[in-house]
């Protein structure tokens, strides 16, 4: 199938097939796109949690308003944010960039000056969001890539962060749960699979501006 076809295949799964494991390429493809996602500034403030434990699993069906695709599915992905998004997190990316493509601090340090004045003076919350905006980036680019490899998948907005973060020790790394992402294979009887996919016609949703 071509892009198209694979886009118009996927739909967000509402049961999982519990006996199917996805093979370890699948998701090292999965973890692979997540990294290579955009995000503004380059600065990636976003973390990828890997859950593979058929029990922790369902001990989440619980923080997930009764979701039992979280238990069903093959993996877990859980999209975080980081929350120190300070001076020297940005630093740290320059030092990265000075590393890998050997540019000068002459040429790096007054974009990254500006940086670490901008967010110095951004409230808590409004770092939050703009992190929070990365995190659905990725999950958008997560989502294409499974339907392309034909993976299925259940994006999850219905969850609640604050018992993720404490099941997951999540604020020990500085880090806060944002969207989960349960993949695998679908069940053979999940009805939602045979229904057909509604959205807006092009024309509705399209503008050309010529």
């Amino acid at each position: 199938m071509d892009s198209i076809e694979r886009l118009k295949w996927r739909y967000a799964v509402k049961k999982f097939d519990k006996e199917t494991l996805l093979p370890k390429e699948k998701i090292d493809r999965l973890i692979h796109a997540f990294n290579l996602t955009a995000t503004s500034y380059g600065l990636q403030p976003i973390r990828l949690v890997v859950l593979k434990n058929k029990s922790k699993q369902g001990d989440l069906v619980t923080h997930s308003y009764g979701q039992k695709q979280v238990a069903q599915a093959s993996h877990v992905l859980v999209i975080c944010i980081e929350t120190n998004v300070d001076q020297e997190y940005i630093t740290q990316y320059f030092e990265k960039v000075r590393s890998i493509r050997g540019t000068s601090e002459k040429i790096l340090d007054p974009f990254k000056n500006a940086l670490i004045e901008d967010f110095s003076q951004r409230q808590k919350e409004e770092i939050k969001r703009w992190a929070t905006n990365q995190a659905y980036l990725a999950m958008g680019n997560l989502l294409t890539v499974c339907a392309v490899e034909g993976i299925d998948a259940c994006p999850m907005e219905g969850f609640k962060p604050d018992a993720y973060d404490e099941f997951l020790d999540l604020k020990s790394r500085n880090l806060s749960s944002v969207l989960v992402l349960p993949v695998g294979k679908r069940a053979d009887d999940d009805f939602f699979s045979g229904l057909k996919k509604v959205r807006r016609d092009l024309a509705e949703t399209i503008i050309h501006i010529e």
